[in-house]
């Protein structure tokens, strides 16, 4: 008997690699794993972070591959098993052949040793083996294996999900999102959709001066009945390549949501949509947090001063405790150079909450508010406005077309001194 040979042929990954922009997720599987060490044990429960298992429910077991034998004889497997051998080369095809013969034809096999062999890993493969992992690897290793069994080959691209968030509130996530996506479709012509999550206050429909009579709330409370194209519907065109999905903004209920409501909806946007810019209320609930958490770009949008710094620190450190092995968290400084405000320094601010700094944006009271009373963006106001350029710029990082160069890393905080010192 011979394991179900993999659709694709396996790919070796650079150890360490972040996430690729757009990854898809795992499908609702169950993943068992037999180790023969606590420390593999750990690394593939630590995969369990990784956002593109979310979906996923795994365990992990002792005993190698003797013990997945053992157990199987009298269970129904699960749609992967993850194996650790200790055996010589020479004795692991046959160990495995005693491991498929109490396996389902449908079941698949990821085998972690500790032999580097070219010759074994041919060898494992012609077997039907979906992927040799040679130890010690990383948490990135163990989920690009995973994730690359059950993407068809072939399948469309998935749309890239940005979300912006501000700091404090009024520190301008929503016009950032918005300027920014409207330099992602002029600059790239890729289409984008903007997704209003604020439902009682949001600005999308303002700022493009568009009232559509539904919106991103029709799609949350079908539930399980929303699919695209029913959000093709509720979708709004705002301009050449933008799409709207606008929040009600009215305060005749109120807006309380469980932690995975939206889920769906992003999910399905992803399926037409190559950029989906994502305006995350000032807010922190289930819902939000776990938005934040699945996202392929977060960017904290912060006004230069000690308010905004606390609450952007805050915001990076449960983000990254949320997403340990995704992409760093970028930061956008705005309404900079306010008359008589003390600004805390770019470089200092981006330090000390260990972001990395894609854009910073100049305080023009007079070409914000115009923009925002007419319901148009910057460059509809001010086509040689010096923010266009920052908006450009921002739009070229969160999409991948550019990489940051370490603007704004720090290899460790600056000393403020009572900022983050617990208070006696």
């Amino acid at each position: 008997m011979r394991f179900l040979t993999p659709d694709q042929p396996p790919k070796v990954e650079e150890p360490g690699s972040e996430i690729a922009s757009g990854a898809r997720l795992v499908p609702r599987i169950t993943i068992q794993a037999f180790c023969e060490h606590s420390q593999t044990a750990q690394l593939v429960e630590s995969a369990l972070h990784d956002r593109r298992m979310s979906k996923v429910a795994l365990t992990t077991h002792n005993g190698g591959i003797e013990g997945a034998v053992e157990t199987y004889k009298s269970n129904p497997t699960p749609n992967l098993i993850i194996i650790e051998t200790v055996l010589p080369p020479g004795d692991i095809p046959k160990a495995l052949e005693r491991l498929a013969e109490v396996c389902d034809a449908s079941t698949r096999v990821i085998v972690l040793g500790h032999v580097n062999d070219v010759l074994l890993y041919r060898d494992l493969i012609r077997s039907g083996i979906s992927e040799y992992i040679v130890l010690p690897a990383s948490t990135a290793d163990i989920v690009t294996a995973i994730t690359e069994l059950y993407v068809a080959e072939g399948a469309a691209p998935i749309g890239r999900t940005i979300g912006f968030v501000s700091a404090k509130g009024g520190a301008g996530g929503s016009t950032t999102a918005h300027n920014v996506a409207w330099a992602i479709a002029t600059n790239l012509r890729q289409d984008c959709l903007i997704v209003d999550m604020d439902l009682p206050f949001g600005t999308a429909g303002l700022n493009f001066n568009q009232d559509p009579p539904h919106g991103l709330a029709d799609a949350v409370l079908a539930s399980q009945k929303v699919d695209q194209t029913m959000l093709d519907r509720l979708m709004s065109k705002a301009a050449n390549h933008i799409n709207l999905l606008t929040a009600p903004a009215t305060l005749d209920r109120t807006w309380d949501f469980e932690e995975r409501d939206f889920e769906q909806i992003i999910e399905i946007c992803q399926k037409s949509v190559p950029v989906i810019v994502l305006d995350i209320p000032h807010a922190w609930n289930a819902w939000t947090r776990q938005t934040l958490a699945s996202l392929d770009e977060v960017v904290i949008v912060a006004e230069p001063d000690l308010a905004n710094l606390r609450n952007a620190k805050n915001l990076v450190d449960a983000i990254k405790a949320l997403r340990p092995v995704d992409n760093a968290i970028s930061l956008v400084l705005n309404k900079q150079g306010l008359p008589r405000r003390p600004e805390i320094g770019a470089a200092e601010f981006a330090s000390s909450v260990e972001c990395r700094l894609i854009g910073q944006i100049g305080f023009d009271a007079a070409t914000f508010g115009t923009a925002a009373n007419n319901g148009q963006m910057i460059a509809e106001v001010s086509a040689n406005h010096k923010a266009n350029e920052a908006f450009a710029a921002i739009g070229m990082q969160v999409t991948g077309r550019q990489v940051s160069h370490g603007a704004g890393r720090a290899a460790s905080l600056l000393k403020l001194p009572t900022l983050f010192k617990k208070r006696a």
